[in-house]
């Protein structure tokens, strides 16, 4: 056992005490110590119930004979973060979990991890260092809250960000917004659509990495505390066997994921986060995977934003097994593969299937032949852009109009709450990537106000920054490369014609190459927006959008 290094023989005495100092007895230092990584908080909705399932990952690591550490991880709540410059720590802090997650793991030699994360970057940066440092592991989300009510509609986070575009242009008063403000978010739990924390967790069990039932069990149901203490059990059977993160994440597993991302309409976010863990795990993969499994993949939810479903309800009908199941009747699954439970993905999914046609729909009568993601490419995004097309009006799948560029967020935001964006704009916001921003902040603010003020279905967004998952629209994120590295969306200016083509995959920039090259030669870049701490130290090492937006 790797903890032997901290605990056997008389060179770790001098270790052994320090064990005894905490408390620990000799029975429970025979045992493998498997540490409990909880990012528990008081600042995360999604996070505030991890110390009673991170208890019940403990009895169940004790019940399968093994020793339970707590330990702890940091977590942005992107929403409490969106819409200011706090947005900017959010997805560099996915590098900072992974490498604390590295670093309590070797410095302290444990045997094997259950990870206990919930929210947008913690679930991500947990897996990456999993299969980083290649050791048995099981991911243990918190599961995602109820959904609201307003106005006797089924509500969640999204249709609060679009409040504030219907209050801005006069679609609702006062006392609207705040019955949506006291009711769209009923308690704990990860925002109830499906926004990047629960597309991770629901892909963490399409992986297998995490057991069935992590990405749709309800945080307040018994049965997530129940889940608590399998994968404690789980955990202790992965180290008995020597099963670790890599022999579960891998090729074959990350296109099952990918295939799931595509039929459940999840997040543009999980591109940047599966791209960090393919990485992670030593597995080639590039942008053009992700419109080969969309173009063979049927779109079957859709869940907020992009329709009126929650994940309740997806869990009600069956939640990822039933999925699953429907995804394997057209033979788009490897069902052989191992996973946590250990069990092959077909033994854990036999017998499942759909029990409410409103949340999942029958592979024969999807939503779309093809999947929720689409990778774009053209003059302006040379290395790609990602749009989640299961959640762009008909009319929007194929747009040309005037581009209105913006070189922050603030900017543009400004400009849409001042009534300054009319229908046919393409509205560009650049110098917001992982260099430029940095940290690639959501632009859930301008496409949430374009929502609210029924703009959603005439304006397209054109960012190198990212969206939230609660993002709908023609919402067209991560185009690389970005304008801070030099990348076309730099040189856009007033006026010019974009065309967006999501269909054909194309986002094409309608200025000639001669043109191009001569604003280039012209171009001056502006002055980094962060010069001090830690940021500024990442904006210097990361990688584009297109590769993950990895550390290099």
């Amino acid at each position: 056992m790797h903890s032997d290094n901290v605990k056997k023989g008389p060179e770790r005495a001098p270790n052994r005490s320090l064990f005894y100092a905490l408390g620990y007895t000799p029975e429970e230092l025979d045992r493998p110590l498997i540490g409990v990584i909880s990012a528990y908080s008081e600042i995360v909705p999604g996070h505030m119930n991890l110390d009673k399932l991170a208890e019940a990952v403990k009895a169940g690591v004790r019940m399968a004979g093994g020793t339970p550490i707590l330990m702890p991880a940091i977590g942005v709540c992107d929403g409490i973060a969106m819409g200011h410059a706090g947005m900017k720590y959010s997805l560099p802090s996915r590098e900072l979990i992974c490498d604390s997650v590295e670093t309590m793991c070797q410095a302290h030699q444990l045997d094997g991890l259950v990870l206990v994360p919930n929210c947008d970057k913690i679930v991500p940066g947990m897996l990456m260092a999993a299969c980083r440092l290649d050791v048995p592991a099981v991911v243990c989300s918190g599961g995602p809250m109820l959904a609201g009510n307003v106005g006797g509609e089924e509500v969640s986070l999204s249709k609060m960000f679009e409040a504030v575009g219907a209050y801005k242009a006069g679609l609702i008063d006062d006392a609207q917004l705040e019955d949506c403000t006291c009711n769209c978010c009923p308690g704990c739990g990860s925002c109830s659509g499906m926004y990047t924390a629960n597309s991770m967790n629901c892909l963490c069990e399409a992986i297998g990495i995490a057991l069935p039932g992590n990405g749709t069990i309800p945080a307040v149901y018994a049965k997530r505390l129940q889940l608590g203490k399998r994968s404690g059990m789980a955990i202790m059977d992965l180290v008995r066997r020597g099963v670790t993160a890599r022999q579960i994440v891998n090729a074959r597993s990350i296109r099952n994921a990918l295939t799931c991302d595509m039929a459940l309409g999840c997040s543009t976010n999980t591109v940047l986060h599966l791209l960090a863990i393919a990485h992670e795990a030593g597995v080639p993969l590039d942008l053009k995977l992700f419109n080969e499994v969309s173009a063979q993949t049927p779109n079957l939810c859709h869940l907020a934003p992009a329709g009126p479903t929650h994940m309740p309800d997806l869990y009600q009908a069956g939640g990822i097994p039933a999925v699953q199941a429907e995804l394997a009747k057209k033979g788009l699954l490897d069902l052989d593969v191992p996973t946590v439970t250990g069990k092959t993905l077909g033994e854990n999914i036999a017998g499942a299937h759909i029990l409410d046609t409103k949340a999942i729909r029958p592979i024969d009568d999807p939503y779309s032949p093809t999947g929720g993601l689409q990778i774009l490419w053209g003059n302006l995004a040379p290395d790609g852009c990602v749009v989640k097309r299961s959640a762009v009006a008909p009319e929007m799948q194929v747009h040309s109009g005037p581009a209105r560029v913006f070189d922050s967020e603030d900017a543009a935001i400004s400009a849409i709450y001042a009534g300054k964006i009319v229908p046919g704009d393409v509205v560009v916001i650049r110098y917001e990537g992982p260099k430029g921003g940095p940290g690639m902040r959501e632009m859930l603010n301008p496409t949430s106000a374009l929502a609210g003020m029924k703009l959603d279905t005439t304006v397209a967004l054109i960012t190198d920054g990212r969206f939230s998952g609660a993002s709908r629209g023609a919402s067209i994120g991560h185009v690389s490369p970005e304008a801070a590295s030099g990348g076309p969306i730099g040189l856009v200016q007033e006026g010019d014609t974009i065309a967006i083509d999501i269909p054909n995959a194309r986002i094409t920039l309608q200025v000639s190459d001669e043109e191009l090259a001569r604003r280039k030669a012209a171009y001056v870049p502006p002055e980094p927006n962060v010069k001090s701490g830690w940021l500024a130290r990442y904006a210097r090492q990361v990688a584009s959008a297109n590769l993950g937006a990895v550390l290099q």
